[in-house]
């Protein structure tokens, strides 16, 4: 294991030593005659053939001659350490080339590095991401590293699969109702998410409603405890599919007060509803732009006593299943339009 570990540091320092070799070439001369050795002692040990017991006894001196003179009895407990070390070295370096193997993999498969936390990889597409509940401790840490394996491998036939949106049996709300056929989109978005504000309006302003026929799935995120990621976003979801059942269109108005308003201070619907509202005064502020769509009392009354019901609980529910489950989406906003899954930013 010495002269693996070996290779493996002189493999780390040979940017370093290439610099240093500019101004001082006998450095570079000694690194290339170490670093040869190191490599056919790896070479070697790759084809299962024994490694040079003459490279090894260097290394072992190099690092031992000054302690020999001084301290001849700890000579042998040094030994056994460096040994040690350089099976941690060893296994460090696989570790890492397999961690590094899983990201890329991870990030082409499901378009994140980090399948655990999605919107924790800075190489991914800009999310809201659905995190997954974290390890507690060392051995459910092992065996998600395993089970990340598995999503990934699971996941890299989808990449050459073709998604219809009619596949999908998704409770929605009608953004652009008309008569003219048109392809089908499905858009899944949070309404507590600043990405799916983001694409919302670059797909409004893009002509995207314009092109498809949008299927909206409204998608609070939950954690693995079932705490909604943004606070309120599970009662304006409520509040949503109650309205659409009840006075069909109204639902997407609802979206575009969180999306595109402020109220009198200047202060974006959306931040007021994840971080300044309460249930009640979220419930409120629904109820309020309900009866400014020119909805009586007795209407309003109907939507709050509808958006309480089981239904729409299991609405909820089979959307989870389908986006968690069936899509395995790991982020949104997620949508599916001309045969494709597409996952972030929505960017005209």
């Amino acid at each position: 294991m010495v002269c693996v570990a070996a290779f493996i540091i002189l493999a780390l320092i040979g940017v370093f030593v290439a610099v240093i070799s500019i101004f001082r070439p006998k450095v570079g001369k000694a690194y290339l005659k170490m670093f040869k050795k190191a490599w056919g002692c790896l070479w070697k040990k790759v084809r299962l053939q024994k490694c040079e017991t003459g490279f090894k006894d260097d290394v072992k001196n190099t690092i031992l001659s000054r302690v020999i003179v001084k301290h001849p009895k700890w000579v042998k407990p040094l030994s056994v350490i460096i040994e040690i070390l350089s099976v941690l070295i060893v296994i460090v370096a696989i570790w890492a080339i397999l961690t590094a193997i899983k990201s890329l993999l991870a990030l082409w498969a499901l378009g994140t590095c980090n399948v655990t936390k999605p919107a924790a990889c800075s190489l991914g597409a800009e999310v809201c991401s659905i995190d997954e509940e974290e390890p507690k401790n060392v051995f459910e840490a092992t065996g998600r590293w395993f089970t990340e394996w598995g999503e990934i491998i699971e996941a890299i036939p989808d990449k050459f699969k073709t998604y219809n949106a009619e596949d999908y049996p998704f409770n929605y709300i009608t953004i652009n109702p008309d008569t003219t056929e048109k392809p089908i989109a499905v858009d899944i978005l949070d309404p507590g998410c600043s990405v799916c504000l983001k694409s919302y309006l670059n797909q409004k302003s893009s002509g995207f409603f314009d092109q498809y026929e949008v299927r909206l799935v409204p998608f609070p995120i939950q954690d693995a405890d079932g705490n909604y990621k943004f606070k309120n976003s599970g009662i304006i979801v409520r509040y949503m599919f109650a309205v659409e059942q009840l006075k069909s269109g109204l639902a997407r108005k609802i979206l575009e007060h969180i999306f595109e308003d402020k109220d009198e201070d200047g202060l974006s619907y959306q931040t007021l509803f994840n971080e300044d509202y309460s249930e009640e005064e979220a419930t409120a502020q629904l109820e309020a732009w309900l009866k400014e769509s020119g909805l009586d009392d007795g209407a309003i009354k109907e939507i709050r006593k509808v958006a309480s019901y089981p239904e729409i609980t299991d609405k909820m529910n089979e959307n989870r299943n389908i986006v968690e489950e069936q899509l395995k989406v790991k982020g949104i906003p997620t949508m599916i339009y001309d045969g494709k899954k597409h996952t972030g930013l929505f960017k005209m």
